[in-house]
This record gives C-alpha cells, structure tokens and sequence, in this order.
C-alpha cells in the first residue's frame, strides 16, 4: 500500500551568506557525510569567482543557477504498446535540483585542477551562458522542443 508523498524537509540556510539556495548547493555537494569538505571547496570557489570576476560572487551564482535551470523536459509515457517521450514543464523545485546535479557533475569531470577552481570555472561559465551545464540544458530543451508533436499526451 502507498503512503503518499514524502515530506519536504526543512532546510536551514548556510551560515556565511543565510541563503537556503547555497546551503542546498553544499549538501549536493557534499561526499560521504562530510559537509565541512564541501563547505571548504563551496566558498573556495565563490573566492575564486570573486578574484576573477570582480563582482558579488554570490550574484554570479544565483546568475548561473538561474541560466542552468531548465523549464521543459522529456517524461516517457507508454501508451498503447509505444512509448513516447513527452515533453513536460519542470517544477522549480526539480529544475534546482537539475541544475545543482550538472553543475557539480560537469566541475567533477573537468580535469587538473582542485575541485573548488573547478567549480569557479563552471560557475563562471555558466553565469555567460557556456560551459557543459549550460549544453546539458540546451540538450533537454532541444529534446522537449523535438517531442512537441506528442505534447497532447500529457
């Protein structure tokens, strides 16, 4: 028997900036329990993006978040024996947790460098609207976009 949906857990905000977003950001980052590592790497990098940009870091990240999001992705549907990808628009809280996902996956495969200059780097580009996070987007808008024929399945 089905229980119903899961409760969304409260989460606090982080204690430099008191911004939920990046404290959301950090435990996706976080390995094996160990927040204070992430924390390190997360503010290492907007301390990064500050010395090359010469900006308000934390700007440039919500900046980049927000270029990242995506609005439409691809649901596969079967109906009648064929399954069909259908385009749907995201909820805001799945297209931050995308965006979080392809941010940290694209800095993890960058080579060289440490983790936190990675993250500068794709923070950054992002924040231009370039970088793997923002092809991944493109890539799933371009799906959904390509799909629009079975759009009345939903």
């Amino acid at each position: 028997m089905r229980k119903g949906r899961a409760t969304r857990r409260i989460i606090l905000p982080d204690p430099v900036y008191g911004d939920v977003m990046v404290q959301k950001f950090i435990n996706n980052l976080m390995k094996r329990g160990k927040k204070s590592v992430s924390e390190h790497i997360f503010y290492g990098a907007l301390k990064i993006v500050e010395k090359k940009m010469k900006g308000d870091p934390l700007e440039m990240f919500h900046n980049a978040m927000e270029n990242v999001k995506p609005i439409l992705e691809v649901k596969s549907r079967r109906i009648g024996g064929a399954t069909y990808q259908i385009p749907i628009e995201v909820p805001k809280h799945r297209a931050y947790a995308l965006a979080t996902r392809w941010i940290i996956g694209f800095a993890r495969n960058r080579s060289g460098k440490s983790m936190a200059e990675n993250l500068a780097s794709e923070f950054i580009a992002a924040a231009n609207k370039e970088g793997g996070a923002i092809k991944k987007k493109d890539d799933t808008h371009r799906m959904a976009e390509a799909n629009k024929a079975f759009a009345h399945y939903r």
